[in-house]
């Protein structure tokens, strides 16, 4: 019979607490508020300087090169677009993939919000629970907790009724109660939950790598930009004419669209994952999956689905009342794993023995057991573990190379909780259970085959159990399965070990973490997926890790990625569209960065040679259109399955510095063979920018051709539709008089051609040089 206090809080008392304010609300966001979004994009280095030359183009009267100003309402309203749909998209995930603590009211127990847990609630807890405020407990029943999250101890503290819990740990083993003393921005809980699903870009390879970028380019952008000033504005030319070549000359050095197009494809990623049920909890998760290239996955849960069935029982030991050994040992655990929930399923009927002591199942065990009194003391876990050498062992062990799992049901010498051990443990019967392999993990195994990420499986099973497994599913290795207990102790052994084998059985949660550091050691990029407390280090330790939305909740809390819907089959989809956010970014890069070194090399060049600027803004604007804007765009949302590789900054410098370097060279070359000097006329003036604008926009063309490959029907069709909107440009009556152009003289339009043909070779003779370097780099 329940008592007061083991009833819990009334509904009255409840209702109280939550009129005061006492609940467990924190005052933490997991996404920034609409403001902070508007501001953000809004409020911008980029906007600010394109705002104040907007200004001064403003000034001059020629409105029609102020297009440029359009960048600063279209940076803006994407990047708040994007954000806000990426954040209704995380916050509607975050709810759904929490953790839900169970608290007891009125003697009943409950599943709620973690905010809806008020000041004095009676809180149970079992298994893989996530402990979600601070306070004493109050029953403990084998209770051991993980406080690794907080201290960075990876050993399970027992607790006894009295200690502290605190939010931030999970249960590993019993079972129990506490009392809420400690909520909402006191408790622990409240520092870490503001890291789950929290919308922002922090930092990562990629983004540091345009943050370098960037830096490099602002060292050009200072000499370059006052060398353009002082020649624009020292020259002769009408002042009007000098401001709007100097805007000209400063516009296109800003890669004003790189940080935007980042900022779109990885939230872009977000949301279309989220479509899938899959919870990005941070956003570096979408960069680190693009380089995953080794899938560590455990058996139950990833390629098994986590109900099972009682199979058989064989006995070994005749004359012991086995059915209700095993349906007293299911009723004695207040919160059973898969295995006891199949076993109580089988023999539902309690024999109604008094339990004395129970002995929850840990993965460090690998068993659980209940003293009955004179009924007995009994234990049932791996038959491998607790069976020695023999005849009852082999038989095991060839019942699980068919696949199925194999448990031994012993009774032991002395109680389960002795602090010397229950002793001998006589072995009475094999109880054979059967998973079902999840329909869809072949396939997803052979996605990753395909796309070069190897797979290994990694479970707290019996070795040739899981090989028997992963066999129906013909993942390469599954015919050599490894015993943990038999790993090497040196590290290097163990990376070589592991770095060869594709599947491990009786692996403790502390060797999965270690294998896991020894992949990595070995530099590959690891993605763990799990849904049990014994996975919850590996999942911390690995590059990725992927939690199913049934699992454990401590294995959600420490996840980056959460498939909601527990299906392994979605990770190929998580894993491409990493790859597709990432490789996008880098192919796009290459364009930005083209147009910032082209036109800081032109700048230096013009003033230099004293002569004044070629192009007006309007002519910046179009090219920007159509060599770049549009075409970056439509790439950065194309699909793309290549794996991402380090050395992103070397390999976007080697194409946009030499492809930077030819197209304004030809541009100034091919300006200064029709620059007719300071005494030319309006029309000398638009007929030499065409001229170089020409020359300009034919290379930059071919570079987008370039970045464009490996082509598909959908790329020729950009490609195409670019040049035919290029050549409307210069053909088009109405088109040449808005914006300045007069191709008419056939002699300059062929030197414009002839200069962009050179260039044209130029450039695809270093990016065939730079393609070779980077594979010479990479072998």
């Amino acid at each position: 019979m329940l008592t007061g206090a083991s009833r819990g809080l009334t509904s009255e008392e409840v209702a109280q607490r939550v009129a005061a304010g006492q609940t467990n609300t924190v005052s933490t966001k997991t996404s920034r508020t609409t403001g902070e979004i508007i501001r953000a994009n809004v409020f911008t280095r980029i906007n600010a300087i394109y705002g104040v030359l907007f200004v001064l183009i403003l000034s001059t009267g020629y409105f029609i090169d102020g297009l440029f100003g359009g960048l600063i309402i279209v940076n803006s309203a994407v990047g708040i677009i994007q954000e806000l749909r990426a954040k209704r998209t995380l916050e509607r995930l975050a709810i759904v993939g929490q953790a839900k603590p169970t608290v007891r009211r009125d003697g009943q127990s409950a599943e709620i919000a973690p905010e809806e847990v008020v000041l004095g609630d009676l809180v149970e807890l079992g298994p893989g629970d996530k402990i979600v405020v601070d306070g004493p407990a109050l029953t403990a029943d084998a209770l051991e907790v993980d406080e690794s999250l907080l201290t960075g101890e990876s050993d399970p503290v027992v607790k006894q009724p009295g200690d502290k819990v605190l939010s931030g740990s999970f249960v590993v083993a019993g079972s129990g109660t506490y009392r809420a003393d400690i909520i909402g921005d006191e408790s622990y809980a409240a520092k870490l939950a503001a890291e789950a699903s929290k919308f922002t870009l922090v930092k990562s390879e990629l983004r540091q790598g345009i943050d370098k970028i960037l830096k490099f380019i602002t060292y050009l952008l200072v000499p370059a930009g006052a060398l353009t000033i002082y020649n624009q504005l020292a020259g002769d030319q009408a002042w009007p004419d000098a401001l709007r070549g100097m805007v000209a000359a400063l516009v296109p050095m800003v890669p004003e669209g790189l940080v935007l197009m980042t900022s779109v494809a990885l939230a872009v990623g977000v949301i279309r994952l989220g479509k899938r049920q899959c919870l990005v909890q941070e956003l570096p998760a979408i960069e680190g999956l693009a380089r995953v290239d080794v899938v560590c996955a455990d058996k139950t849960g990833t390629l098994t689905e986590n109900a099972m069935r009682l199979s058989e029982v064989r006995e070994i030991t005749p004359g012991h009342p086995v059915d209700d050994v095993l349906a007293a040992l299911a009723a004695a655990d207040p919160r059973p794993n898969a295995s006891l929930q199949a076993i109580a399923e089988a023999y539902p009927a309690d024999p109604g023995w008094r339990v004395t002591t129970t002995m929850p199942f840990s993965s460090a065990r690998k068993w659980s057991g209940a003293s009955f009194g004179a009924d007995g003391d009994w234990v049932l876990g791996a038959a491998d573990v607790l069976l020695p050498e023999g005849e009852h062992r082999a038989e095991a062990e060839k019942i699980g190379s068919r696949g199925l799992r194999v448990l031994l049901l012993g009774r032991a010498e002395r109680a389960v909780d002795a602090a010397e051990g229950p002793g001998d443990i006589r072995p009475v019967a094999l109880v054979v259970l059967e998973q079902k392999v999840r329909p869809d993990a072949k396939d997803t195994l052979d996605f990753f085959a395909h796309q070069d990420v190897a797979v290994k499986v990694i479970s707290g099973d019996n070795a040739i159990s899981v090989g028997a497994v992963a066999g129906t599913l013909d993942l390469p290795g599954a015919d050599k399965p490894v015993d943990a207990r038999k790993l090497p102790e040196d590290a290097e052994k163990l990376a070589d070990t592991v770095e060869e084998r594709a599947v491990f059985g009786r692996v403790t949660p502390l060797q999965k973490r270690a294998m896991v550091g020894a992949l990595q050691s070995k530099g590959h990029t690891v993605a763990m997926t799990g849904d049990g407390v014994n996975d919850v280090l590996a999942l911390k330790d690995a590059d990725i890790g992927v939690a199913m939305g049934a699992g454990s909740p401590a294995t959600r809390a420490v996840a980056q990625i959460v498939l909601l819907d527990d299906k392994f089959a979605t990770l190929p989809h998580v894993v491409a569209e990493g790859r597709r956010v990432i490789g996008n970014i880098e192919r796009v890069s290459n364009l930005f960065l083209t147009k910032t070194v082209y036109s800081v090399l032109l700048a230096l060049m013009v003033g230099i040679a004293q002569v004044p600027f070629p192009f007006l803004p309007r002519h910046i604007t179009i090219t920007a259109w159509f060599t770049i804007g549009l075409p970056a765009f439509v790439l950065s949302l194309a699909p793309n399955n290549e794996r991402a590789r380090t050395g992103f900054v070397g390999r976007v410098m080697r194409m946009a510095v030499p492809a930077g370097l030819v197209i304004a060279a030809a541009t100034f070359v091919s300006y200064l063979l029709v620059y007719k000097g300071s005494g030319q006329s309006e029309l000398d003036k638009i007929q030499a920018g065409t001229t170089a604008l020409i020359t300009l926009i034919t290379i930059a063309l071919w570079v987008l051709g370039i970045v464009a490959r490996p082509y598909r029907w959908w790329k020729i069709l950009l490609i195409g539709g670019m040049v035919v909107l290029t050549l409307a440009l210069f053909l088009i009556p109405f088109t040449q008089k808005f914006f300045a152009l007069d191709p008419s003289v056939s002699a300059y339009t062929l030197s414009a051609f002839v200069c962009a043909g050179v260039g044209i070779v130029l450039v695809e003779a270093a990016w065939w040089i730079g393609r070779h370097l980077v594979k010479r780099s990479e072998a």
